[in-house]
């Protein structure tokens, strides 16, 4: 179970809030950096950040993580927020014309485009608008985590902001000690590195002095090279405030996030 209850007219208002804020930035734009790859019409909109085109291919929107629904899941409660981030994408991308761009790997293991969409007739960045309304987080992986700086930069907008997601207690930042509580979730979590270490081929990033208790970022070999490609010595990070996103599993009396690629930590 999740940490607090909410209540239908917080959730109202809060939405009323986020529409207001988000109405007066600018709108997003693709990165340059995507490679283009073609148009396709919108047809049906399945949740808040999967939809299915006009000729049959269903998209997941790469690049971001949106509040989940149950989609007959048994015992799967559905997360805050997801009718209004799959309502939002419904009216951001329904029946629109849009073009497809490609950062990294361009299918997924269920025959998924993966793919950053934005609207064809005013570049509209679907994925960028998301995150700037507050309904989704931003969620790479190692073979697709192109744009990750200005989806970060939105999403970092939107959280001070505190539009949507970040005004609810569910998406809240964790802090080290309260990341246990949350294993098998996807989360955010901040704190100070104490110690960092290599034990058998990877490196330990711990957020306490007992390596037993305390929270850790795990590095593995393929992380490693990724990380020595972009200049990054994970060793070096003793000290440094970090954010950090992913899974959290449980490591006999730890929680740890497994981190496969530099995107999945952001520097304070």
């Amino acid at each position: 179970m999740r940490r607090h209850a909410r209540v239908i007219v917080i959730a109202v208002l809060l939405a009323a809030q986020t529409a207001l804020a988000w109405a007066e930035a600018p709108a997003p734009r693709l990165p340059a950096e995507l490679e283009p790859g073609g148009s396709a019409t919108v047809a049906t909109v399945i949740d808040g950040d999967s939809l299915t085109l006009a000729d049959g291919r269903t998209v997941r929107l790469v690049g971001i993580q949106a509040p989940k629904l149950p989609k007959g899941r048994p015992n799967f409660p559905e997360w805050p927020l997801a009718g209004a981030a799959q309502a939002a994408l419904g009216e951001i991308a329904g029946g629109r014309s849009v073009t497809l761009a490609f950062g990294g790997a361009r299918q997924d293991r269920y025959g998924r485009v993966l793919a950053h969409l934005a609207r064809a007739d005013d570049g509209l960045w679907i994925e960028g608008e998301l995150l700037r309304r507050g309904l989704a987080r931003v969620y790479t992986f190692a073979d697709n985590r192109a744009a990750a700086p200005a989806m970060y930069a939105l999403e970092a907008e939107a959280r001070q902001a505190r539009r949507g997601i970040w005004a609810d207690p569910f998406y809240a930042v964790l802090a080290p000690e309260e990341a246990l509580e949350h294993v098998d979730a996807f989360e955010l979590v901040e704190g100070r590195v104490v110690e960092a270490v290599r034990v058998s081929g990877g490196v330990y990033l711990n957020f306490g002095a007992d390596w037993h208790t305390a929270f850790t970022l795990h590095l593995r070999g393929d992380a490693l090279k990724l990380f020595r490609a972009a200049g990054i010595d994970p060793l070096a990070l003793k000290g440094a405030a970090l954010r950090a996103r992913g899974y959290i599993r449980r490591d006999r009396g730890r929680a740890v996030i497994d981190i496969t690629h530099p995107e999945e930590i952001e520097r304070l």
